[in-house]
């Protein structure tokens, strides 16, 4: 009798043991499962964090280029400036001595290139005569010298004559942009030339200015008059500021836009403006 109880509580033991041992499975299971989870949603989370931070930094940069190439954006050839931001180029040391002109696109008038040496000793003024009156403006040679040199060359080839200034922003800039022979806001002179004076460039209420196509070093023809201060990245080579004639454009302003509307902003000017000729006087 004694024997057979003993083996009865030895088959106990050995079930106790193996419902402990199961048990202790079924812990461990569990307990990896909970880590593998854990894990699991870390990992989720930290790739939540990084797809986050790379969805803000597009969405920062295409609002940026957005922004850029809205209608409280710079003006441009094509129509305006866009960019996404560009880099500012390398300047020359000014007074330049020599300057390159490009060939860049179809001319709107032929006329030629430019000489590759400026009179960087001489001092501009330019008359941008009107069909609303003449706007005097002083030309900075002596800090744009190669864009003055390529305004003057443009202005005494007649470039300029009978010529519209296409389009007017009044809202976010406060610019007429002139310049294109074709009056479409595509037009230039067949070349292209390097930006200038663009440290710490501002643009007051009079500032004379280079549209460009938005991109590094593509002036050309087409400029832009400021009639009240405009918050513009320095991208755009100031060559000049207006000494008269600057409350013919803020008449032409408080007149408005009209249709067809810039799909960069502006419009053309309700009081149309027509460049008749520009004259150069060289001191």
């Amino acid at each position: 009798m004694a024997g057979k109880q003993e083996r009865q509580r030895k088959l106990a033991r050995e079930r106790y043991e193996r419902r402990l041992a199961r048990e202790a499975q079924r812990q461990e299971s569990i307990r990896r499962t909970t880590r593998w989870t854990t894990g699991g949603v870390v990992v989720l989370v930290i790739v939540a964090v990084v797809v986050v931070g790379v969805l803000a930094l597009t969405h920062s940069n295409n609002s940026s280029a957005k922004a850029l190439s809205s209608p409280s954006s710079s003006p441009s050839v094509t129509p305006t400036p866009t960019p996404t931001p560009t880099p500012t180029p390398t300047e020359v040391k000014e007074p330049a001595t020599h300057c390159t002109y490009t060939p860049a696109g179809q001319a709107a008038r032929k006329v030629g290139v430019p000489p590759a040496t400026p009179d960087f000793k001489a001092t501009y003024q330019a008359t941008i005569n009107t069909n609303r009156g003449a706007i005097v403006i002083d030309l900075l040679n002596s800090k744009a010298t190669c864009t003055v040199n390529s305004f003057v060359f443009l202005a005494q080839k007649g470039f300029f004559n009978s010529t519209p200034c296409p389009r007017l922003v009044t809202t976010g800039i406060f610019v007429l942009q002139c310049g294109d022979p074709t009056g479409t806001g595509a037009g230039g002179p067949g070349y292209e030339f390097e930006s200038e004076n663009l440290a710490g460039a501002t643009y007051q209420s009079g500032t004379l200015a280079m549209a460009n196509s938005g991109t590094p070093n593509s002036n050309g023809s087409q400029f832009f008059i400021v009639y009240k201060n405009t918050p513009l990245p320095p991208s755009y080579t100031p060559f000049g500021t207006v000494s008269s004639g600057l409350n013919i454009l803020t008449a032409v302003a408080k007149a408005g836009v009209k249709p067809p509307l810039n799909p960069a902003g502006g419009g053309h000017p309700k009081e149309s403006v027509t460049i008749e000729s520009i004259t150069i006087k060289k001191t």
